[in-house]
């Protein structure tokens, strides 16, 4: 174990014995850290926080500190954070408070660039990318693949679907869903990421599948459940629709549309 010998350690916090600690680092009790996470320096560590192994924690972010939320009174919450994350300078990641689950959770291979928040009880899946200065509101749901840029605010209990872009500067209050781009002060839908999905190694074919689909839900006339009708019957039955009409039926904030001037 590499200990700098300005870290304040409690002695019962739990570290695996490559795990490297530097200067002016705080951990406090209950935290425990898996093989090979690095503490770059500054970093403070707090409450029932789980580290998953080969995360990099660079100077100056605040990981398990209290909920910012009024209803919480010190109950016993956590945070876990998964394999091989990397979370930049002055990055705040808080434990859950009362009404969810009891953790905030974030998943593996995750980019979270600095002075990014994620507030109490948000999910957080895997490959998701957080730009500077990205907020998410509590009990966020942000799934794989997902890509928020800078300055983007997102309001409590939305939801943003995997393989999905919001672009900088944006405020989410719906749901936006899989595969699809918004953007804009009151987020709005821009067609889908084809970008992202062409990166991702999205085959053609699948790409105009979710066309047809992104065309029968908001370039018609039809309700929402009239369209995820229609997917359902004339579209092929590929995972990746599925995964969307999914999506769609689990809206509670409902759906982030387009706005005037986008296209399908």
């Amino acid at each position: 174990m590499k200990l700098h010998p300005t870290a304040v350690v409690h002695p019962r916090a739990e570290l695996a014995p490559d795990v490297e600690i530097g200067p002016y680092c705080i951990l406090e009790e209950g935290v425990v850290l898996h093989e090979g996470v690095r503490l770059m320096g500054h970093v403070v560590l707090q409450g029932r926080l789980y580290i998953g192994p080969h995360t990099v924690v660079y100077p100056f972010a605040s990981l398990g500190l209290p909920p910012q939320d009024l209803k919480y009174r010190g109950e016993d919450t956590a945070v876990h954070i998964g394999a091989r994350n990397i979370i930049r300078e002055y990055v705040t990641i808080h434990r859950a408070s009362v009404g969810g689950e009891g953790s905030t959770i974030v998943g593996d291979d995750n980019f979270i660039m600095a002075y990014a928040h994620i507030a109490h009880d948000c999910r957080i899946g895997n490959h998701v990318v957080m730009a500077n200065a990205a907020t998410l509101g509590g009990h966020v749901v942000v799934q794989d693949h997902a890509v928020l840029g800078g300055l983007v605010a997102v309001h409590q209990f939305t939801r943003i679907g995997a393989y999905a872009m919001v672009g900088g500067f944006s405020g989410v209050g719906q749901d936006v869903p899989p595969f699809m781009v918004a953007a804009g002060p009151r987020a709005t839908l821009h067609g889908l990421n084809l970008v992202g999905l062409r990166r991702q190694g999205f085959s053609e074919e699948t790409i105009a599948v979710l066309k047809q689909a992104y065309r029968i839900l908001f370039r018609s006339a039809h309700t929402l459940e009239e369209a995820i009708r229609r997917i359902k019957e004339e579209l092929p039955p590929l995972g990746e629709v599925r995964q969307l009409v999914e999506f769609l039926q689990g809206t509670k904030r409902s759906i982030c549309r387009p706005g005037r001037d986008t296209s399908g």
